[in-house]
């Protein structure tokens, strides 16, 4: 899960927001002569400075079901056109550039891409994001790609019918490539923000729906991630939706694929009835499941992961699990992945730790009860901060791997990728990469589907003191 540009609100002072920038020549080589032969070895480093000369960031990343491009999106500042979408297109194999691409709006300002997304034949890249309009402040962007040249095929705006920030926080693809969703948060017309999710016709662009929710609170209604049914019938979103109470719930919404009819939706207050946020979601590869986490009031006062499998075709709720850390303060879910084999749902986030700062911490489940499997904790070399941002695992079931920020022995922030053996928690091993000018944020991984790599995206500070975006391959075989 993305948690911010330039750093989640765990790291005070670092850089407000991330760009783009298009240069002839991406710097960072894979190693010439050296074949990695070790789990963790890095296979190739990328770095890109857009045209602007300033900051530039990568909130999202995806693989081409083929295995052969790595897909990059976030944004970055250009040389007149403001900070604009970016995105990016490697080699996966070699990390050699094959294009890249900007788009500013309409408004020629602000533009920040948040989700990526590839056609299941591989022809088409998707992203979306929030971008600056003309006259209607910030709006729902999404851009479609020609997956082999970058060629812009089509972009489809969306401003809300309260005509003020509407912000796209989450994309996916129908299996059979015809369809692509979003959601995110879009004002009403006297209303606070929605949950609005769109439905594309992913060759022409054309909006196949379009639906909005209010929750019985009617204040701020906020959606974060999006999902796919694995036959295609039944879109999912969920976020943190105002209840009657005036407190945030999460919300979890099944929606028709073909017409955006609600199929069902299930709202989760936890014990402490106060703040509960819905931050990821995913759906069980047979399509039964449906697992929400994020972070939730408990009866203590404080925040725990609360994560919630629902029966995928009706939303009962088949078993909430609840993770509070050692020293019972605050914990706060990111990403949830499940199992090529839907046996296993495994969480991540950040947890304060016995030094009373946050460490990663990663808990397994069985998908089918919720009982739990195992839980691992990352405290990086310098005790301090460490924010994990995602999870993924591995095609053959057998690697966990988690990235995100860690404060390193030298007190600035790295990127920090930890493997874990997926049956037991042991760890594999841990990467770490500290770039060349200071802080550096990873916030998303995707993993090839031979489960040969993953790829950890983010921003990295460069020797001017601006942020570039920078892709890593590891590898996991």
């Amino acid at each position: 899960m993305f948690v911010g540009l330039a750093a989640s609100a765990l790291f005070t002072g670092a850089p407000a927001v991330a760009a783009h920038r298009p240069v002839p020549d991406l710097a960072g080589q894979p190693r010439v002569g050296v074949e990695p032969a070790t789990p963790g070895d890095t296979l190739w480093t990328k770095r890109y400075n857009g045209p602007g000369n300033s900051d530039d960031g990568a909130t999202s990343v995806a693989v081409s079901a083929d295995g052969a491009t790595v897909f990059v999106t976030g944004g970055g500042t250009g040389t007149t056109s403001g900070y604009d979408f970016t995105t990016l297109a490697y080699n996966a194999a070699t990390g050699a550039a094959r294009w890249h691409k900007t788009y500013n709006g309409t408004g020629n300002g602000y533009d920040q891409a948040t989700a990526i997304g590839v056609s299941p034949d591989g022809s088409r890249v998707f992203v979306t994001g929030a971008s600056l309009g003309t006259g209607t402040n910030l709006d729902y962007a999404t851009v479609a790609y020609d997956a082999s040249s970058g060629a812009q095929l089509w972009v489809r705006r969306y401003s809300g019918p309260g005509n003020r920030v509407d912000y796209a926080t989450a994309l996916g693809v129908s299996p059979d490539g015809a369809t692509v969703f979003v959601t995110g948060y879009s004002p009403g017309s006297g209303t606070h923000d929605d949950y609005a999710t769109l439905a594309y016709d992913a060759s022409t662009g054309a909006t196949v729906w379009t639906k909005r929710y209010d929750g019985p609170g009617d204040g701020n209604d906020a959606a974060r991630a999006l999902a796919v049914s694995p036959n295609g019938s039944t879109v999912y979103v969920t976020g943190d939706s105002t209840g009657a109470a005036g407190d945030a719930d999460y919300a979890t919404i099944a929606y028709s694929a073909a017409i955006g009819a609600q199929v069902w939706l299930k709202r989760y207050n936890g014990p402490g009835k106060y703040v509960d946020l819905a931050e990821a979601m995913r759906v069980s590869p047979d399509g039964s499941k449906v697992f929400v986490t994020g972070e939730s009031t408990g009866s203590g006062g404080g925040l725990d992961y609360a994560t919630v499998a629902y029966g995928a075709s009706n939303g009962a709720r088949l078993w909430v699990r609840r993770y509070d850390g050692p020293v019972q303060r605050d914990d706060y879910a990111s990403a949830v992945a499940v199992s090529p084999d839907g046996a296993t749902v495994v969480v991540t986030g950040f947890s304060v730790g016995t030094s009373y700062r946050f460490d990663y911490a990663t808990v397994a489940y069985a998908a089918s009860s919720g009982a739990r499997l195992w839980v691992k904790r990352y405290n990086g070399p310098a005790n301090g901060i460490d924010d994990a941002n995602d999870v993924a695992i591995s095609s053959n079931g057998s690697t966990v791997v988690v990235t995100g920020a860690s404060v390193g022995s030298d007190s600035s922030v790295d990127y920090a990728t930890v493997a874990y053996d997926a049956s037991t928690g042991a760890q594999q091993w841990v990467e770490r990469y500290g770039g060349i000018g200071g802080n550096d944020y990873a916030y998303e991984v995707a993993i090839r589907p031979d489960g040969s790599a993953a790829y950890v995206v983010g921003e990295s500070t460069a020797t001017n003191g601006y942020l570039d975006v920078v892709t890593l391959a590891y590898r996991l075989e």
